[in-house]
């Protein structure tokens, strides 16, 4: 980044401006001062430095002036707001929080309203910016909480602390429980690791509440887990700390979501994996989830952009510039369109600078479908995926055509097909390796070379009518990478 020096605007007034490296038609000087760049009023800016030391004092007059006091509510029941928490090996699960309504003193018998967990304060205190250890904080303060609670369930982010003697009517609005969005199993490479990974899961949970987990059985991977992340950010960072904390080597099945399926009963059913849906006589419609996606990005983007939600089932809902130069789009599309690669489609298309944030919306109906994949006649459970109608063929045709090359030849003719319900909408055939049993056969009669080749079309029929073909390890690794990439070069 360029800087530039003050130069003089129509009203006479100085204001600071720079030059960026910007995409083609973005070379410009960018005026900071009474200028909205992203949503923001830039005119109250204060010119600072940490480095330099410039600007310190301004700062914290400006936080007495315009950040209100809090009011004296030191006779009101306790509410104190938990905004985060950690676990201790020695002292359980440290609290953050922030008083809002009265007081509260070391010793004190607290409540939190959410879980309905009872403790007491073993010690409280402040950070400056180590922990401090107080008697007492009033309304307005933030500080620490020690209670000796065992797990970060007890204490999630967004409840209340009341005390258990004089408690509030009304916890502090905002709290809602975290709820896995993203799903995706986790696989040891080596089965030998799975009380390993198991372990380092449960010390993770100490950690985030937010992370949940379930055993799981997989006929291609054997024994792991199924476990539920509140996004693909989160999914990414647990993999990471598994893999660097705890030294374990994993398989990630393709990040997939939860959806409803309405029976036709009257029951809803929550399925996060293929093999859990009901049969297709049995269900009457599937719902998956939604997300209100906003794109931020430079006006030269917007065609690619759109055409990438538009491909992802996206629906249009609004486009306004922010400045002369910078648009935002908005849209809605399925969250199982977005938990693949759509992040970096987004930033490839876009040469890096558009961003995104994304919020949930609810669910939708949608004509969805499950694709079934067959190996020589024999259901392959884990490589089954839910998809959507439009879409399944072209999966469908991709995941067959991978599969002929990486599943290795056999004596007799294996058919691979991609199936929805009983109707094959794709095939591969994987041609028979044959022998030459006609080699021995230099001379004679042509009735003894009939008898060889009818013999062995026999022997090949009995074959493939009780032999089973065993899949290898890594073509599911490569159908998983190929699920994960969505088949977006095929689906184009």
């Amino acid at each position: 980044m360029e800087f530039v020096s003050p130069s003089p605007n129509e009203e006479g007034d100085e204001v600071d401006t720079f030059n960026r490296e910007q995409p083609s038609g973005l070379d410009v000087q960018i005026p900071c001062k009474n200028r909205v760049v992203v949503g923001l009023d830039c005119s109250n800016a204060i010119q600072c430095s940490a480095k330099e030391g410039i600007g310190m004092m301004e700062i914290l007059n400006a936080i007495v002036e315009n950040v209100p006091p809090p009011h004296d509510s030191a006779e009101r029941p306790l509410r104190a707001l938990i905004f985060d928490s950690y676990y201790d090996a020695y002292r359980g699960v440290i609290v953050y929080f922030r008083v809002i309504d009265g007081t509260i003193k070391k010793g004190d018998r607290i409540v939190f309203m959410a879980s309905e967990k009872t403790y007491f304060a073993d010690e409280i205190g402040v950070l400056s910016p180590n922990q401090l250890q107080v008697d007492e904080l009033f309304a307005g303060e933030v500080g620490y909480l020690s209670a000796s609670i065992r797990s970060v369930a007890d204490a999630r982010v967004g409840d209340t602390i009341t005390h258990y003697s004089r408690r509030a009517e009304q916890s502090l609005p905002g709290y809602k429980e975290a709820t896995p969005m993203v799903f995706c199993g986790l696989f040891p490479v080596d089965a030998d690791q799975f009380t390993e990974l198991r372990d380092a899961l449960e010390k993770l949970q100490l950690n985030d509440a937010a992370l949940k987990f379930e055993p799981e059985t997989s006929s291609a991977m054997g024994f792991g887990f199924r476990c539920g992340f509140l996004g693909l950010l989160h999914m990414e960072i647990v993999q990471e700390r598994l893999e660097r904390e705890y030294s374990l080597t994993l398989i990630t099945t393709a990040p997939s979501v939860v959806y409803r399926v309405n029976s036709v009963n009257g029951d809803t059913v929550e399925c996060s994996n293929p093999s859990l849906l009901p049969e297709p006589g049995k269900r009457r419609s599937i719902e998956e989830p939604f997300v209100k996606i906003e794109m931020l990005t430079p006006k030269d983007y917007i065609g690619p952009l759109m055409e990438l939600s538009q491909d992802r089932r996206g629906v249009f809902k609004e486009m306004k510039f922010i400045t002369e130069y910078r648009a935002s789009l908005t849209y809605e599309l399925p969250l199982a369109e977005m938990v693949g690669d759509f992040f970096d489609q987004l930033k490839s298309r876009s040469k890096g600078y558009a961003s995104m944030e994304y919020a949930f919306v609810g669910y939708k109906e949608s004509d969805l479908t499950k694709l079934d994949i067959l190996i020589n006649g024999d259901q392959v459970e884990p490589l089954a995926t839910i998809v959507h109608k439009d879409k399944a063929y072209a999966i469908g045709r991709a995941l067959t055509q991978k599969l002929k090359e990486l599943i290795p030849r056999q004596m007799f003719k294996v058919p691979i097909q991609a199936c929805i319900g009983s109707k094959v909408i794709a095939s591969e055939a994987l041609s028979a390796i044959r022998k030459d049993v006609l080699a021995k056969c230099y001379g004679g009669d042509i009735t003894r070379k009939k008898k060889l080749l009818r013999k062995q079309a026999e022997g090949k029929k009995r074959m493939k009518a009780i032999g089973k073909v065993d899949v290898p390890q890594e073509a599911f690794m490569a159908v998983l990478k190929l699920e994960k990439e969505y088949c977006m070069s095929v689906a184009k």
